[in-house]
């Protein structure tokens, strides 16, 4: 057996990769894992750009579970595969959207179809509907697939729902009808279809007969998380319930395949229920209960355990009482005694083994990795995931299932880790109420203290996250290619320190983080190899938010980028995708004392703003006011304006188009070059 070590001597050629924007988008970006059930075939999802350099299309690769044979590509898609999933008998299954060579009259844009892949042989079309076919699972035992179709709410069949979309293609008819909340998700308007739970068995005679197991969902589906008994009778799903004023609790039900009965396992207004995973034996569901937040306490996640024979009167077990850390992506052993999950942990995020018996957490991985998707083998005895960290994209790795703080295996994966222009360090530090503090320090080659890195503060999203994986968008390897050193620091809110760390935050955004923020920095410009008289600040979403906050409260940075930001909290409230959630938290009063736009006049830091105009979470009307906030008080010559905005009229929350992306990074870069560096500011060439 093969073995290579996490830390594989670095590609001198590959270091350039993070000097050339057009070869750091080029690099392959890998995506979840999936495990056949004899354990002998591990399959990944890998994103690379397109011929047009445009756009990325994604593709199925296996990969070796021994480390003996290179990653080998599965499918070769003009439009992507993604999805996978093995069939009892080891047969690949994959959604894609790909024509299908034995359709007739298919249109150019076809949904995505569940395709099949045998072990020998060319991929098939094994079942379609016209709203398309997504996130499938499969039953381990009987092969029942489960999978979501969107579907236009009156349609009582599939060919009655084509007939009504071909209605509305031909009348342009684009208009959509809203009964109840919400009306959009993230970057995409919902309706006028909605998501149904589907379910067949892929035959060897013809096609999936789907059966409509959620003829009207009324919405209940959005987003939805779900499982399938082993036996393929029951699909236990996340449900989502109306409430009055706008809200909505999710609760968690279980569905007979046979006969669409529905019935409730979880169902408290205090508390959402998550990510069901059904146990091997088909008579237990692991989930994640969430406690519901309020105006003065945040929510806290737990891992629980409930039988699928109860109901909503029976108690859900808490797993691991008394763990302070948010368990995901748990994974049953196959003998049913313990969970695989992993959690935020201290500016990392490790694999935890969980004894149900006890409830006593073992830590497996001790190394500085945020793991992924986690799959355990056949026989209990490993674990295969995807391990990135702040200096590491995602890879695949095997760890053993019950050896604690040990170092993962990397497999031979479909892309080589690049290496990094600079190094990693921590910074640490100590808060005004006693709480530890700590962030992870980037430094670009050279820098020393005869030659100091200027400094890029970047705060994270969420505002419930931490700084623990590889990023694509914000990468701050990026930045130390081109002379920057960036702090990475998990203020309070930040995830992996604890329930009371989050609390120090929560309801008073410009109080703790912003402290916090203020004291790590200082720290980290003590040290000699970092130039303390020249720093900026940058942030995006929350990180957005602490950004405009610290642009009005000190000049002590020579620039700011602040990224789908939030700006007037009193608009940002009513107008996001989930302004039901956000009003737990974001009161009357809250939203007055901490948001950013009561202190616009005490702004003179040069400011770059960047916005997507199809930005539900942060709608683009925040980047808007902030513009207009910024010009409005610039008294001078319009020619002298410091400030700049980079608008992109099709994107989201995130940038997401490769050369977008490369014009963001140009730009954040002249902008920094300008403050920063002194040089002349020159826009980028595609935006002249």
């Amino acid at each position: 057996m093969t073995e290579t070590p996490i830390d594989p001597p670095p590609n001198d050629s590959a270091q350039r990769t993070f000097h050339d924007l057009q070869a750091y988008v080029a690099l392959p970006r890998l995506s979840g894992l999936a495990l056949s059930p004899d354990g002998t075939r591990l399959v990944t999802t890998v994103a690379a750009l397109n011929p047009e350099r445009n756009g990325f299309r994604t593709a199925l690769w296996e990969i070796d579970p021994a480390g003996e044979r290179p990653a080998r590509r599965l499918t070769r898609g003009a439009t992507g595969e993604s999805s996978p999933v093995f069939t009892p008998d080891g047969e690949l299954l994959f959604t894609s959207a790909r024509p299908d060579p034995d359709a007739k009259d298919q249109p150019e844009e076809a949904p995505a179809a569940l395709w099949r892949l045998p072990a020998g042989g060319e991929a098939h079309v094994v079942g379609a509907r016209p709203g398309g076919i997504g996130g499938p699972v499969v039953a381990r035992e009987a092969g029942t697939v489960v999978a979501t179709s969107m579907t236009l709410p009156a349609a009582e069949s599939a060919d009655d729902d084509e007939a009504r979309r071909k209605q509305r293609r031909e009348k342009k008819v684009s208009a959509i009808l809203h009964a109840g909340y919400p009306v959009r998700y993230w970057d995409h308007d919902l309706g006028p279809d909605e998501p149904r739970l589907v379910a067949g068995s892929v035959r060897e005679d013809g096609p999936v007969e789907w059966r409509d197991l959620t003829p009207v969902p009324a919405g209940a589906l959005l987003e939805a998380s779900y499982d399938v008994t082993p036996d393929g009778a029951t699909v236990v799903t996340e449900w989502r319930v109306p409430e009055p004023a706008g809200a909505t609790r999710t609760a968690l039900v279980a569905v007979d395949v046979a006969t669409g009965e529905r019935r409730v396992l979880a169902d408290d207004p205090d508390h959402d229920f998550g990510a069901p995973v059904v146990s091997p034996d088909g008579t237990q569901v692991v989930c994640a209960r969430d406690g519901r937040s309020t105006p003065s306490s945040p929510p806290d996640v737990r891992l629980v355990v409930l039988p699928l024979a109860g109901g909503p009167t029976v108690p859900a077990r808490e797993v691991a009482p008394g763990w302070d850390r948010w368990g995901a992506a748990a994974r049953w052993t196959p003998d049913g005694a313990a969970l695989i999950v992993t959690a935020d942990e201290g500016g990392r995020s490790p694999v935890f083994r969980i004894e149900l018996e006890t409830g006593s957490v073992a830590r497996l991985t001790g190394d500085d990795g945020a793991y992924g998707d986690p799959r355990v083998s056949p026989d209990g005895s490993t674990i295969y995931a995807l391990r990135s960290a702040v200096d590491a994209p995602p890879a695949p790795v095997r760890l053993d299932a019950t050896t604690p703080d040990q170092r993962p295996v990397l497999l031979l994966g479909p892309a080589e880790r690049p290496a990094l222009p600079g190094s990693l360090t921590e910074v640490h530090a100590t808060a005004a109420d006693g709480s530890p503090l700590r962030a992870w320090l980037v430094l670009p080659p050279g820098a020393a203290e005869s030659s100091p890195a200027p400094l890029l503060l970047w705060v994270h999203g969420g505002p419930l996250s931490s700084w623990n994986a590889w990023q694509w968008r914000w990468n701050p390897w990026l930045m130390a290619a081109r002379g920057y050193a960036v702090l990475l620091p998990d203020p309070a809110l930040s995830t992996g320190y604890g329930l009371d760390f989050i609390a120090r935050g929560w309801g008073q955004w410009g109080g703790a983080p912003y402290a916090d923020v203020m004291a790590i920095t200082d720290v980290a410009l003590e040290r000699p190899d970092v130039d303390a008289e020249r720093t900026a600040a940058m942030g995006g979403s929350f990180g957005g938010y602490m950004a405009n906050w610290i642009a009005g409260h000190t000049d002590r940075f020579r620039a700011i980028v602040t990224h789908a930001s939030l700006w007037a909290l009193d608009q940002f409230g009513p107008t996001t995708d989930a302004s039901y959630y956000w009003s737990r938290e974001m009161t009357l009063a809250m939203a007055a004392e901490n948001s950013p736009h009561r202190f616009a006049d005490a702004i003179d830091t040069p400011m770059l703003v960047i916005h997507g105009d199809k930005d539900y979470r942060v709608p683009v009307g925040e980047g808007l006011r902030l513009w207009w906030d910024l010009v409005s008080r610039h008294t001078g010559d319009p020619a002298n304006l410091p400030h700049r905005f980079l608008y992109f009229p099709d994107e989201n929350h995130w940038v997401l188009k490769p050369q977008n992306a490369a014009v963001w990074y140009e730009t954040v870069t002249a902008f920094l070059d300008q403050h920063l560096l002194g040089k002349e500011w020159e826009t980028p060439d595609l935006l002249r």
